[in-house]
């Protein structure tokens, strides 16, 4: 089992910042891909961003791009999410999960974590 463990959440301005981290702890989850998520009533839940093991493929979805970036340091084993230039469209509760292949579909990793919320205010 892989726990995983966010933090980083909170409430800030259109135009501002945050960063997530992703802790992840258990049994090893070597060779995974790791995704951010989010997710807002009313709002189909979305994959944000993944990054495979190595941290060579990276995926994010449109409206995060060139905003968002996804990066992970293996022997500290987090992953963090680096949000610049906040919309209040960003506001949701935002999870990490982790599996053996890289989805869009939120539902198919195998693990994920508890959230964090990130509220933008306009």
């Amino acid at each position: 089992q892989v726990h995983l463990v966010e933090s980083g959440g909170g409430l800030v301005q259109a135009g501002g910042s945050l960063r997530l981290s992703c802790a992840a702890s258990g049994r090893s989850f070597i060779g995974y891909f790791t995704a951010w998520a989010r997710e807002a009533p009313g709002k189909e839940r979305e994959v944000v961003a993944a990054i495979s093991w190595s941290g060579g493929s990276t995926y994010y979805v449109d409206s995060a791009k060139g905003r968002f970036t996804i990066s992970r340091d293996n022997a500290m084993n987090t992953v963090y999410l680096q949000m610049n230039s906040l919309k209040p469209e960003d506001t949701a509760v935002y999870y990490c999960a982790a599996g053996p292949g890289l989805t869009t579909n939120a539902a198919l990793y195998t693990y994920r974590g508890q959230g964090t919320q990130v509220t933008v205010s306009s």
